[in-house]
């Protein structure tokens, strides 16, 4: 295996920690309008989050940055290309940062309700948008011989895309469903688990018919075996929610997570961003990859820096491990 063939690897790798970890993230922000009843309850599926949202983050910078040092042509075309769509996902992420941060600078009601608002869009924006663009990428857009993006914004809107930020919505609402379950006690936690089972079944089905259109136009025998650990997580998490074993029910959901994207990795090697117009103009990990030089000095800082990141990453759900309810509010808030 050669180096370009590494940083594929590790690009995906960091792109499962993104869903996995933001994943939940995103689902906790949608859940504040459909979960929550009144604040104090819309406060604790936030503050489920707030130790650990920005850290979440830090899985996107890493990726971008991965990408643009290992396949500095995939970067490019994938980011002038894409220009629109990640530019809103970019300001939803600005937008709902400040969110998390200034809502409880003051305790006028108007003023908190605004906040929620923008955490509630500002989550399910990019949840969207994130299926959106993966599915375009692994279906393939229109790409030159001077790996430029020559399509329009709407082109990246069809069935098939449309379909992948369903999935992808719906699949991080039901994983941060069952995150709110495993972080939360009383009432809040049997409506977060009841809620959890209904959205499971919903991301099954969704999933079932987007995994199987990838499978049927880009697959082969490794993604089908991703596609079945997919199917078998995802039903493993439903069966352990219902059982009332968050734990594992949360674990299996991100398992599905990885699975997923692994699927979706798998369809597109060798390509990194496929071309509708001609596949000998598709970027591939040889032809879009930086000079074995570059990506020897980055294979060596990312063997350093990446185990500390994650041990830090990793102390830092441990402290913030306990459950929380309305109780713990403060009644000044």
């Amino acid at each position: 295996m050669q180096l370009h063939d590494v940083w594929f690897v590790l690009i995906a790798v960091l792109w499962t920690g993104y869903f996995f970890l933001e994943g939940f993230d995103f689902g906790i922000g949608v859940l504040t309008k459909l979960l929550a009843r009144g604040r104090a309850e819309k406060r604790v599926l936030i503050n489920t989050i707030g130790p650990v949202w920005d850290g979440n983050e830090v899985w996107l910078l890493t990726a971008g940055g991965a990408t643009f040092a290992a396949f500095p042509d995939w970067y490019a075309t994938l980011f002038s290309g894409f220009y629109l769509p990640l530019l809103a996902i970019l300001v939803c992420l600005i937008i709902r940062g400040v969110a998390f941060e200034y809502r409880h600078k003051r305790a006028e009601e108007r003023w908190q309700a605004n906040w929620e608002h923008a955490i509630f869009w500002t989550s399910l924006i990019p949840a969207f948008l994130w299926g959106v663009v993966f599915a375009n990428i692994v279906h393939g857009v229109e790409i030159d011989r001077n790996k430029e993006y020559v399509g329009g914004v709407l082109d990246l809107f069809n069935g098939y895309s449309l379909l992948g930020g369903l999935v992808t919505l719906a699949l991080f609402t039901f994983h941060g469903a069952v995150f709110a379950a495993l972080k939360t006690v009383g009432d809040i936690r049997d409506r977060a688990r009841a809620l959890a089972t209904r959205l499971g079944v919903a991301t099954a089905v969704a999933a079932a018919g987007f995994l199987g259109w990838t499978q049927a136009a880009h697959g082969d025998g490794t993604s089908l075996v991703a596609f079945a650990v997919v199917v078998a997580a995802l039903a493993g998490a439903l069966g352990a929610n219902i059982a009332g074993r968050e734990g594992w029910s949360f674990a299996l959901s991100g398992v599905t997570i990885a699975a997923a994207v692994a699927m979706l990795f798998l369809t597109l090697f060798p390509n990194v961003m496929p071309s509708s117009l001609d596949d000998a103009w598709s970027l591939t990990v040889s032809n879009a990859a930086s000079s074995p030089y570059t990506l020897k000095i980055m294979t060596w800082c990312a063997a350093v820096a990446t185990p500390v990141v994650m041990l830090y990453q990793g102390w830092t759900y441990w402290v913030f491990r306990k459950r929380i309810g309305t109780q713990h509010i403060a009644d000044a808030h």
